[in-house]
């Protein structure tokens, strides 16, 4: 498979990824078809997804691509997966460790 099609499938794979967890997503590409556009288009404004479905990830271009093309409001997160594995998200240990404080702050709120 050639990685212009390998990128197209795995953009599938993640947006489908996110409606299987009640997020509404879907290729941005696809429907925008700029080379501007979000790999994927979520319900959540606050998220930019880049996608990268390759063997060799170049994490650090990846997160700066992620964060570069993400709006001051949105979270920057790459969404990998390599080959037989399964998917994992990335993001800058600042903003994972922001977003656990609240959680750990919603849930005792309704503890």
């Amino acid at each position: 498979m050639n990685s212009c099609r390998k990128g197209k499938v795995g953009e599938r794979e993640a947006a489908e990824l996110l409606r299987s967890c009640g997020i509404a997503a879907r290729r941005g590409q696809q429907h925008a078809g700029g080379e501007d556009s979000p790999d994927i288009v979520t319900e959540l404004d606050c998220l930019h997804v880049e996608v990268k479905r390759t063997e060799t990830l170049q994490l650090y271009p990846a997160l700066d691509q992620a964060e570069h093309d993400a709006s001051v409001f949105q979270i920057p997160v790459v969404l990998h997966r390599r080959n037989g594995k399964k998917w994992v998200a990335i993001l800058a240990a600042n903003v994972f460790l922001g977003l656990l404080k609240r959680a750990v702050a919603g849930e005792a709120k309704s503890g």
